[in-house]
């Protein structure tokens, strides 16, 4: 270990512990459905040329922690449902001899909790308050906390995609433009740390895009229509690199056909939509309801004769939904062609609406980090019992992927083979849900209760 204020080579391993993201294994190669994660390579593009310094990243979910290796400064990034596993991560390394930093959304929302596990945490958003750490560290020592205020996400450096794992991702290739949400929907994260909306200069997204060599990117933003104006002038930028490209969109951009075209033009062939629930009420109860003002079927209609493939969300076991929810979600997924579902189970994350009047209605059945993962239920549904929830999610995403269904939705589809093929993968995944018999955990300290 080199001692702080030295100038030799700095060994800084960046850490992004497993997620249990659905991953395809071939032999000794493990590659992930998902798209890569930004956080690892920005953090390592941000880091200061004075620290001369040797940068691994690791996403433990396609690749091991090198736990035999010695570094200097261990940097973690976890989510509520990898934060257990992110301060085993921790102290492992401040066992031997590492000054470990914690960041990330969790951290952000439980500063005191992480704390106990770092010797730094960062709050917020990292891109003036990570280098100044590291100038810290150089300079002879860390705080324990690093706060971020509003910041200028404008100037950012390239993420440094030549450390990501090589063939680790079915896209490896993502890019960001905005950063936030206007929305403010009760179980999101985003709407409960005070960051804002933030947008990138649209020139300095282009210019990153033009220089990544594929010709298939993805946005990783939240919503990349939020701000109409600037998607415009976004995707009017894009439309020449003639890239194609996916990302996340409310379903209203469905009414705006102008918009629609231009994103379209610009090389749009997939989004990921959040229709979450059927329930007019429901999407009231979850502050979502400006859903109500699409027609879900006019809407999924119109972005499949404009070849859009459809990866539509939706969210099992709110206050209104009974023990009909589940056929009724199956047979809505089918009926309107989704390309590829997605089925999560109502999730109230830390300090999030959700968590606050679940919480207050002692509803809550534990603070068990690991199964905050839209996986597994923790918490004590209104019409329903937790274990009937757990069983029609696990039957819903089988019965959204037999065969039958399978085909229903994705015969006639202009992309039938990639889209037939993505819900074949994702039988796998439904393979090892069933698999899984540690459902609901009774307790913080409690041992998980097995259903069959």
């Amino acid at each position: 270990m080199i001692a702080p204020g030295k100038t030799r080579q700095t060994k800084i391993l960046l850490v992004m512990p497993d997620a249990h993201i659905h991953c395809v294994s071939i032999g000794p190669v493990k590659m992930s459905f998902r798209e890569a994660p930004l956080t690892l390579t920005t953090l390592a593009a941000l880091v200061p040329s004075e620290l001369h310094a040797d940068i691994r990243i690791v996403d433990e979910s396609v690749q091991p922690v090198p736990f035999n290796e010695e570094f200097d400064i261990v940097g973690i990034s976890c989510l509520t449902g990898t934060a257990f596993r992110a301060y085993e991560i921790a102290d492992r390394f401040r066992l031997a001899g590492a000054r470990v930093v914690l960041g990330g959304v969790h951290v952000t929302l439980r500063p005191e909790e992480a704390g106990q596990h770092a010797d730094a945490v960062v709050l917020g958003f990292s891109e003036t308050t990570w280098p100044q750490l590291l100038r810290d560290f150089l300079n002879g020592g860390i705080k324990s906390v690093y706060r971020s205020g509003s910041v200028d996400i404008s100037g950012l450096p390239p993420p440094r995609r030549d450390l990501q794992k090589r063939f680790g991702y079915m896209a490896p290739n993502t890019v960001f433009a905005t950063r936030g949400c206007r929305k403010s929907c009760n179980f999101c994260t985003i709407a409960s740390v005070p960051f804002g909306w933030h947008t990138r200069p649209v020139s300095e997204v282009i210019d990153e895009i033009r220089r990544i060599r594929s010709r298939r990117i993805v946005f990783n933003d939240v919503s990349i229509t939020e701000d109409r104006q600037y998607a415009c002038e976004l995707f009017s930028g894009l439309a020449p690199l003639r890239k194609k490209w996916g990302g996340l969109a409310t379903i209203s951009i469905a009414e705006d056909d102008e918009l629609l075209g231009l994103m379209k033009r610009s090389g749009c062939i997939y989004l990921l939509i959040g229709f979450e629930t059927l329930g007019r009420n429901a999407l009231a109860g979850i502050n979502k309801s400006f859903n109500n003002n699409t027609d879900y079927r006019r809407a999924t209609a119109k972005l499949r004769r404009l070849g859009i493939i459809v990866q539509g969300c939706f969210i099992l076991g709110l206050d209104h939904d009974e023990g009909s929810v589940f056929e009724r979600t199956v047979s809505a997924v089918n009926d309107l062609k989704i390309d590829i579902p997605r089925f999560a189970i109502y999730t109230p994350y830390p300090e999030t609406q959700a968590f606050r009047q679940l919480k207050r209605e002692n509803r809550l059945l534990h603070e068990y980090w690991p199964h905050y993962d839209t996986q597994h239920v923790v918490f004590r549904p209104a019409r329903m019992s937790p274990e009937e929830l757990d069983s029609g999610f696990r039957w819903t995403y089988r019965r959204a992927f037999s065969l039958g269904s399978i085909v229903r939705r994705t015969l006639g589809s202009r992309h039938f083979p990639i889209t037939f093929l993505g819900n074949l993968a994702y039988r796998i995944y439904v393979r090892r849900l069933q698999e899984d018999t540690a459902r609901i955990h009774c307790g913080k300290m409690a041992e998980p209760v097995c259903l069959t």
